[in-house]
């Protein structure tokens, strides 16, 4: 179990503070004012043995101090039941959450992969709030720069500007838009990256941060539930040019990112050039069952490096360059 001692254990049930299981898969952690922010898809239910669809419950919310002892917030943007045109209803799709702060309307801005169970909607929804802990209010679905868009993440630099990087054209490219200063719109600066010559063998589940003048992305292959490879790529600015290195996982369990898949890259203000990789390990069978996957991720000049380790605390990154 998590939090004993303060140390992360990847791929052993987390718990809140309340003692039940953390639901915030295909999550991702906002930290403001000190106040670490967690949210991801809450997969309580049942899931289908036919089909692997588990009803949308909505977006999770839990806050910490010190990124092991969670606290539920609950929902901070619900499921839409009575709304069968909903992109929220239950019968839909809503993924990989993401949110940041925009200092300049004071609002927290929420995207997410929504979709239909075929996965040919493949849009992008926004929500915001004026607390980190919502309720948000949803604003609708769109095709950014009127592609397709499944996987995404947000990303915030350094000079304020968002970006939305999002799989597109049926998963055999990375698009990656700016958004507008509102970050609730895409603007028309936009390119692509990483394209593939057939479907679904792209790159998916993107995150993406930056230490110094470096961007890094870091993404799967795309196989289903199933774990495979991650790779990652580096860039002087979002919109690239950007140059594939290969996986930054080593050791035992490295062909498959240690049985995971990456969802999040947290970089820590406290301690600059700490980054914590957050994965998934999903459970196809029973969703709400996927664990959580932290370890330490090491940045040197263009290198990434991850290794897998049992159970693991911040002194990690002590003495790192």
């Amino acid at each position: 179990m998590h939090g004993i001692g303060g140390e992360f254990e990847p791929g052993e049930v987390w718990r809140d503070t309340d003692g039940a299981p953390i639901q915030a898969h295909g999550g991702g952690v906002l930290e403001y004012e000190g106040t670490y922010y967690w949210y991801g898809e809450n997969k309580e239910g049942v899931t289908d043995p036919e089909t692997g669809h588990l009803a949308v419950v909505g977006v999770s919310c839990y806050s910490s101090q010190d990124l092991i002892h969670w606290r539920n917030e609950g929902l901070a943007l619900p499921a839409a039941p009575d709304d069968p045109a909903h992109d929220l209803h239950p019968s839909q799709v809503a993924e990989r959450p993401k949110v940041i702060y925009n200092p300049r309307t004071r609002q927290f801005v929420l995207w997410l992969h929504v979709d239909s169970p075929d996965y040919t909607k493949a849009r992008a929804g926004r929500a915001v709030s004026a607390s980190p802990t919502g309720p948000f209010t949803y604003l609708g679905s769109v095709r950014p720069a009127g592609f397709e868009s499944r996987d995404m993440t947000l990303f915030q630099d350094s000079d304020g500007a968002a970006y939305l990087f999002f799989s597109s054209d049926w998963n055999s490219v990375i698009r990656i838009a700016r958004l507008t200063d509102d970050y609730l719109e895409v603007s028309d600066i936009h390119t692509e990256a990483f394209r593939s010559p057939q479907r679904n063998t792209g790159r998916e589940s993107p995150a993406v941060f930056r230490s110094g003048d470096r961007c890094f992305f870091i993404g799967s292959g795309c196989t289903g539930w199933a774990p495979n490879a991650a790779e990652y790529a580096v860039a002087p600015s979002p919109l690239g040019p950007w140059e594939v290195k290969g996986s930054p996982c080593v050791g035992d369990g490295a062909e498959t990112t240690f049985g995971s898949q990456n969802t999040f890259a947290l970089p820590l203000a406290a301690r600059p050039g700490a980054v914590i990789l957050m994965l998934d390990r999903w459970n196809p069978r029973n969703l709400s069952d996927s664990r959580y996957v932290w370890l330490p991720l090491f940045v040197a000049g263009d290198t990434l490096t991850v290794e897998w380790r049992d159970r693991w605390d911040l002194s990690a990154f002590d003495g790192r360059p």
